[in-house]
This record gives structure tokens, sequence and C-alpha cells, in this order.
């Protein structure tokens, strides 16, 4: 017989010869993690709901602890009710080092998501002799919960390496090492913040060397001025590690970010192009550190069939809380258009590179996002 929700091992009507010999111990087992998992999903929801301000990652927490409800419904509830004895847990006494340490919210997302998965993994294991369904069911739920703890990780703790990140830079290898150099230099000098080299032209060759001229001329400029930009190359992850760049930037339909991540190492940058919303949530849940999200508007460098635009930046304003910069064909002349959309960060090539007066050009743009990013925190 199929098992459905109300026709289940316990349930009024219900043979209890068909339960296992040792089932009241059973359902008080199931009932004691069925409430830890739901109460640590409710605690990380309302962790990214209200402390973190995070839509789409409260809702995804959300998703979880109502699927984590239906597959319950395939065990006998009203058993394990029944079965529960506070007061007789001999768990109660017993008290862990650190249990009540927490230091900040960070503490208590890693001590909560940690919390559901042993749950989760002990309700599948304790459902397995009383209905195959539930089992089969939360375990799925359990590997949801791996990928969705790198997610909340790396919105947490990688991603703050991006949060002062407001300006980058998309530029090319140049037509030689010393015209790269003076162009790094002028960018470093301009307050970017991340520069990223996308060229399509040069053999590998040479495209691992110009990159190498970046990282060398950033180091150099490290030592008199703190804060230089970060590094990350357009599409290569091997490029990216064999020049010790800070990461990567994939699109679509290029390497997926768990698959760069494995050449470029776990502690790099992995930034993903995004067209729609729902690659945007994707890039999330794949582990992104930042997206580029765009095309905006028509641009110099590259064309597309379809533009999203303005549109878009709202949807990822509204709901994405992962770094997010705006890119395609954006300038000056409309960048408040992009700033309306509660976008923070853009993404430029040409109105810089491109400029005989680079520097002027960039500190225009930080100083209008600096103002756009302080007026939307109030």
């Amino acid at each position: 017989m199929s098992e459905t929700p109300g026709n289940i091992a316990g349930d009024v009507g219900r043979n209890e010869s068909d339960l296992p010999a040792d089932w009241p111990q059973i359902a008080r087992i199931l009932d004691a993690n069925a409430n830890r998992a739901e109460e640590g999903l409710r605690v990380l929801e309302d962790c990214f709901r209200f402390g973190r301000d995070d839509p789409f990652l409260a809702g995804q927490l959300k998703q979880l602890r109502h699927a984590l409800s239906e597959a319950l419904e395939f065990l006998p509830r009203q058993d394990c009710l029944l079965a529960r004895d506070s007061h007789g847990d001999v768990g109660r006494a017993i008290v862990a080092r650190g249990e009540y340490e927490r230091d900040s919210l960070g503490g208590i997302i890693e001590a909560n998501i940690r919390r559901v998965q042993q749950s989760l993994r002990s309700l599948e294991e304790y459902s397995k002799p009383v209905s195959v369904e539930a089992a089969s069911r939360i375990e799925k739920l359990r590997y949801q919960s791996y990928d969705l703890h790198q997610a909340l990780f790396r919105s947490q703790h990688v991603a703050k390496r991006l949060l002062a990140s407001r300006l980058h830079v998309i530029i090319d290898a140049a037509n030689s090492d010393l015209e790269l150099q003076q162009q790094i230099e002028k960018l470093a000098a301009a307050r970017i913040d991340m520069i990223q080299l996308r060229d399509k032209q040069l053999d590998d060759r040479l495209l691992i060397h110009r990159a190498g001229v970046i990282r060398r001329t950033l180091d150099r400029l490290q030592a008199a001025q703190p804060g230089i930009p970060l590094l990350v190359i357009n599409d290569r992850p091997d490029v990216a590690r064999a020049s010790s760049a800070d990461g990567v930037h994939v699109g679509q339909d290029d390497m997926a970010v768990a698959q760069a991540r494995k050449i470029v190492g776990f502690h790099a940058i992995v930034g993903v192009s995004t067209h729609s919303i729902e690659q945007a949530r994707q890039a999330v849940l794949d582990g992104a550190d930042y997206l580029g999200c765009g095309p905006t508007f028509p641009g110099q460098t590259k064309q597309f069939d379809a533009y999203p635009g303005p549109a878009f930046l709202e949807q990822v304003s509204a709901e994405i809380r992962l770094p997010a910069f705006a890119i395609g064909g954006i300038t000056l002349e409309n960048l408040d258009e992009v700033l309306e959309t509660g976008m923070q960060r853009v993404a430029v090539a040409g109105a810089i590179s491109n400029s005989d007066a680079a520097d002027d050009v960039a500190g225009e743009f930080q100083d209008r996002l600096l103002v756009a990013s302080s007026w939307q925190e109030k």
C-alpha cells in the first residue's frame, strides 16, 4: 500500500502489529528530532528575515521548513507527541561545553544550521522502520540543507571581502606590458575596488603573462597604497590560478561555480553573470561570491540580443543580499537610473578605461555610489 499523509503507521485504524516492537522508543526519538529541526529552521529564518534583511535566503529557509513539515506528515506525529517525556529526558542534565556561548548572529547561524542537519540525519534513520516515504523525503531535505549551509556561510563571511566594493572596472590586456602597468597604476590611484581582466584575443601564454603584470603591479602598489583593487579574470579559472588573481568571473555558458572553485581554490572569489532573477537566485545557491547583473543598457564592448534592463536590477535589489554589480553600458549619464533601482554597485568598461581622465571619471562614480549607498542604508 502506498503511503499518504493520514494513512500511516500509528493512525487510528492501523494495526499496531505493523509497528516495530520498540516503537515507543523510536517515537520518542522522532519527536525530539522533529522539534530540533523545526526549531532550528525557525531560528535561522528569523535571523535572515529580521537580522540580515535577506528576503531570498529567508525564503529558502521557510521553504525548507514547510517541506520538512510535509515530510513529517508521513509519520505518526500523535504517537510521537504521546511518547514525549521531557521531564524524564536524561539529556536535560547534560550541558556541552560552549552550549550557551553565542558571540554574534554568525555564531547563531552556524550552530543552528548544524543542529538542523544533525536532526535531519536522525529523523531519516529513525523514520525508516515506520515510513520509507518520510525517510526518502527527509534525505533529500538533508542534502538541500548542505547546499543552503554553504550559501549561508558565504553570505556571512566570504562576501564580506566585497561589501566595501562598489566600482568594478573591466579592462583588456592592452598592447604592451608597460601600457598595461601604467593603466593599472592609474586605476588604483582612482580608487577602483575591483579590476576584471577580459581579453578574448590573446593566446593563453600571453594572457597569463599579462595577468601576472597586473598582479605584480598591484602587489608593488600595496606597500605604499593600502586598499588596492581586487583582481579577477574573466571566464578563465586556470589563468586566475596561474596568475595568483583574487578570483574569476564566469558567465552562464562558462564553467559552473563548483567547477571553477576546484581550480581557483575554495577561498578565491567567484563571480557569476546573471540575466534574470532566476539565474541570480541559482547563483546564490551555487555559492557565488558576487553577481554581475545585466546587461542594463547597450554598450560599446559587448552586444546582446536582449537587455533585462533596470527592471531586473530592481528585482535583484529587492530580493538578493549577495554583493551585486549592475553591468552593461553604464556611464555617468545613466548612473542615476541605475541607482534608482536600489543597486549600489556597478561594473563599467569603456566609461572609465577609454576615458582620457580615468581618475576623474572613477572618482565621480565612487562619490555618487557612496552617496547612494549611505542614503539607502539610512
